[in-house]
């Protein structure tokens, strides 16, 4: 009998197809959370994105699954340690949804500037009967670039925000402790790798990121604490600018509310949230908040690169 894979949070066409001509069977009928213990009984391989979790119990009750995949970056939904237990390998995709994160993040702060988002709200309320008030009121919007980008975290993600900023002609300054420093490329022409120039940054102290950036992207996985609390929130400069496409929790959402609210960070994005859905309804209500459902790596592109890249390495481990 062949490898049975369930993909419970869906899996790209390219990459269902791949499998399925290496003689895989994959499922895509999604099984409810609370049926994943039994339901997984009958697959030697689950799929999972984030919204789905892996638990310990979960695996210590199919202990046969051969492959557990997170179709994405972070692990935290899967229980790696007790899935490396029991003999069952784990993978990701840590790189292919890099482009697509880092893009939702300047989507944010290009809207957040020109305050696209509580323009976006106001507009249909009162844009007749206030327009030149509204008109006025955003009219004070400013360019990105020569303003400094802060990073938290300075993986893949971290540096492909950086490509864009110094694209973009901003100052890059970065903390990470485990990385020293990092070789940013740009390329004129794809196919000629000698038409490059390079960026090197070094990264600096966490502490200098908060004090000296304008605008503060965070790509960090999920910890006990949040990465950016309130006393990380009260380094910032004055005005400031913050955005969250990491991990829900890794900025603590009601200190962010009292800065906002006092005006010490001036606009605040978020793709990810505590709890999701959401149930702060102080920053789902807040007007200088830029709100997405979780939606950094959902590009077709890095959906199709994410596909391909799970279904080689299934393959790979399963023929």
């Amino acid at each position: 009998m062949g490898i049975k894979i369930l993909a419970n949070d869906g899996i790209d066409a390219n990459g269902k197809g791949m499998l399925e001509r290496a003689g895989f069977s994959v499922d895509t009928n999604k099984i409810a959370q609370t049926d994943l213990m039994l339901g997984l009984q009958n697959y030697d391989v689950v799929i999972v994105r984030s919204a789905s979790k892996i638990t310990k119990e979960i695996i210590e009750a199919n202990t046969h699954l051969k492959v557990i995949a997170r179709a994405g970056v972070g692990l935290d939904n899967v229980d790696v340690e007790t899935a490396k237990r029991n003999g069952i390998r784990v993978i990701n995709t840590p790189a292919a949804s890099s482009i697509s994160v880092a893009e939702l993040v300047f989507a944010h702060l290009f809207g957040m500037v020109r305050n696209l988002p509580e323009s976006n709200r106001l507009m249909p309320v009162v844009g007749v009967a206030k327009f030149n008030d509204l008109k006025k009121k955003f009219s004070e919007g400013f360019e990105l670039r020569d303003k400094t980008l802060g990073v938290i975290g300075f993986g893949r993600i971290g540096q492909e925000a950086a490509r864009i900023a110094i694209g973009l002609g901003m100052n890059v300054i970065a903390f990470d402790p485990f990385v020293e420093k990092a070789e940013i490329y740009f390329y004129f022409n794809q196919n000629i790798s000698e038409q490059r120039i390079k960026f090197e940054i070094k990264t600096v102290s966490k502490e200098e990121v908060l004090r000296k950036a304008d605008f503060l992207t965070v790509h960090v996985p999920s910890t006990d604490n949040p990465a950016i609390g309130s006393e990380e929130l009260t380094m910032m400069k004055q005005g400031s600018y913050i955005v969250n496409c990491a991990r829900g929790g890794v900025v603590d959402e009601d200190a962010l509310i009292v800065a906002l609210s006092t005006g010490h960070i001036r606009y605040a994005a978020l793709d990810v949230f505590e709890k999701e859905p959401p149930v702060n309804d102080a920053i789902l209500h807040q007007m200088h908040v830029s709100l997405t459902p979780h939606i950094g790596a959902s590009t077709a592109e890095a959906q199709n690169r994410i596909g391909i890249e799970l279904a080689d390495r299934i393959i790979d481990l399963c023929k």
